[in-house]
């Protein structure tokens, strides 16, 4: 347990809406666990209000659980890597088009440079896709 009390964990949430309640319980439980997480979210999860919740309540929840302010721009996510801020990524939800865009090298939001800028340093990703 004392490992992942050091662990730099960044968490990328994109647009799967359906699955934010989820992800909030997934946040917390990672925080409970002593992981410092850094909140990562696409321009789409950032700015979408849908049937499944506020995009503002989104950001309160995930800013209040992590403590940290979300990374949601190109410019914030690019250093993730280079400068060692975190150890590891995870993706959850990953969208099919994250998912895409990630296959094909496309880098045009903060959660796809945030994978592109932790592979060329050489540290890992999780992806847990959520997609129709």
């Amino acid at each position: 347990m004392t490992e992942l009390k050091n662990l730099k964990l960044g968490v990328a949430l994109c647009g799967s809406f359906c699955t934010f309640k989820k992800a909030m319980i997934m946040l917390q439980n990672l925080v409970d666990l002593g992981i410092d997480v850094y909140p990562i979210m696409s321009f789409n999860a950032y700015t979408i209000s849908t049937r499944f919740g506020d995009a503002s309540d989104f950001i309160d929840q995930v800013e209040n659980i992590t403590g940290k302010p979300i990374i949601h721009s190109i410019h914030d996510a690019e250093p993730l890597g280079p400068k060692n801020m975190i150890d590891a990524l995870l993706i959850a939800p990953c969208t099919g088009n994250t998912l895409s865009k990630l296959t094909h090298a496309i880098v045009d939001t903060p959660v796809v440079l945030a994978a592109k800028s932790l592979l060329r340093n050489a540290k890992p990703i999780i992806i847990a896709i959520s997609t129709n």
